[in-house]
């Protein structure tokens, strides 16, 4: 038994099976059912609006595609991989359960069209529940900083001991990252929000269809302007893939410290054991599993922005078949971040801090030299003689097991005769980050005055 094609009217012989598995998209596009019911419902109400099928006919067919919808949602619908995709087997389904009516639901449009609707609609759901979850995100985050206000901690260049920062003011870097991330995407999202349908295969329609109409309906700014551009390109997905990339990214980056600091070698905080894993073999293991796999996973979703950019880079206009393989890409992007987004959500108040660690650690490796050499700048020396002054004088530590503050100041004046007995109120840690007291600077002070605007900003 074969299945009836939409389009097999110029079609002598059937489709090769070979052909309909290869081509069929049916297994990963019915994850669009619910826009591509939703467009369509606003796609016949507009032809009746405009009086190309008639108000029982609308009522017919919009009857019809509910109860389609309540079918799938319930696990009651057969797709056939026959009928390729998502659109067809929901039209084949309709003409099944209203009759003749039912064909004249593709009056004026094309799957081309259909099919860039859908996938508008659909990233628009996901960039808002991914919004959600990123603001769900930063909130623990601020959370965490807020309670870590006064905790002193290494700062780290090239990753080596580089000067004392407080800990709340490392984790609202973390902050500060994602409240870009998401800018990107709401930026990414006003440029999608418009619509394609209408533009049909490539060159609009005969009927009198009144887009704006339809955009309305379907929460679009607008409908789209030019019908070949609108059917056939798939910037949006680029662009939001790339935005998706980049919240990857700094995920893994907060992963690979959490990684780092979690390790015998730093000990600097603990991951609550329901987001960890042991070994199967060494019983003692403690694994940080979730933030290995948001790093793993970062590479994947970098992977499907490469894939998308080289889906578009040869196609002329309009429309061609590659772009059916823009969705699996999509689905996985949008599931892979929502997934790692909600995964540290879930993670974060789970971690110990273990401020004594993070303490002794920032008093190893010298990081209040520079202090030191500002100091001497603010005694009437040259900055770069400061900086050579203050060399020598952690050389010597070095050579004595020494930490600047715990030389004293005889010690300290054979490097240069300005240090004066109140440089140990700098040389402490303490000393050191309160004195960064501006705007973005480390101080206790300054942390507390930055959680403030970013609740203001995340609450904004």
């Amino acid at each position: 038994m074969t299945t009836k094609k939409p389009w097999g009217g110029r079609f002598d012989v059937e489709t090769d099976s070979l052909v309909e598995a290869f081509s069929a998209s049916v297994g990963f596009d019915r994850r669009l059912y619910r826009v591509d019911i939703a467009g369509s419902i606003a796609h016949v109400r507009m032809l009746a609006h405009v009086g190309v099928v008639t108000e029982q006919e609308r009522d017919t067919i919009v009857a019809g595609l509910e109860a389609i919808k309540t079918q799938i949602e319930a696990g009651e619908f057969e797709w056939d991989e026959a009928l390729e995709d998502v659109h067809m087997n929901i039209e084949a389904r309709l003409v099944s359960e209203v009759g003749e009516v039912g064909k004249k639901l593709h009056t004026g449009r094309s799957r081309n069209d259909q099919v860039a609707t859908d996938v508008r609609l659909y990233l628009r759901e996901g960039i808002d529940q991914l919004n959600q979850a990123m603001v769900a995100l930063q909130g623990v985050l601020i959370d965490l900083a807020a309670a870590e206000t006064d905790t002193i901690m290494p700062g780290f260049t090239h990753m080596q001991i580089a000067q004392p920062v407080i800990l709340g003011h490392h984790i609202l870097a973390w902050v500060e990252m994602l409240f870009r991330d998401r800018a990107r995407l709401s930026d990414c999202r006003k440029r999608m929000n418009v619509m394609p349908l209408g533009s049909a295969a490539l060159a609009g329609t005969t009927y009198p269809i009144d887009r704006a109409f339809t955009a309305k309906a379907l929460g679009f700014d607008g409908p789209t302007e030019n019908s070949l551009d609108a059917v056939s390109d798939r910037d949006f997905l680029i662009e939001f893939n790339a935005a998706a990339a980049l919240v990857m990214v700094h995920l893994s980056r907060i992963a690979e410290e959490l990684v780092l600091w979690s390790s015998a070698q730093f000990e600097f905080i603990e991951l609550g054991d329901g987001f960890c894993t042991g070994s199967s073999i060494m019983p003692q293991k403690k694994n940080p599993d979730v933030a290995e796999l948001v790093r793993g996973k970062t590479g994947r979703v970098c992977g499907n922005l490469m894939a998308l950019l080289m889906l578009m880079k040869a196609q002329p206009l309009a429309y061609n078949r590659d772009n059916q393989e823009d969705k699996e890409p999509l689905f996985d992007t949008l599931d892979s971040v929502l997934a790692c987004v909600k995964v540290f959500t879930g993670m974060m108040p789970t971690m110990t801090i273990k401020r004594d660690q993070l303490y002794a650690a920032a008093r190893r490796g010298y990081s209040t030299a520079t202090d030191l050499a500002d100091y001497l700048v603010k005694k009437g020396v040259a900055f770069r003689d400061a900086h050579e002054i203050v060399g020598k004088a952690v050389r010597a530590g070095i050579d004595s097991g020494k930490d600047l503050s715990e030389m004293s100041l005889v010690e300290l004046q054979q490097f240069a005769k300005d240090i004066e007995q109140d440089v140990f109120e700098i040389l402490t840690l303490e000393g050191s980050v309160v004195a960064r007291n501006h705007l973005g600077g480390t101080a206790p002070e300054q942390v507390r005055l930055a959680i403030v605007r970013a609740r203001q900003r995340l609450d904004g």
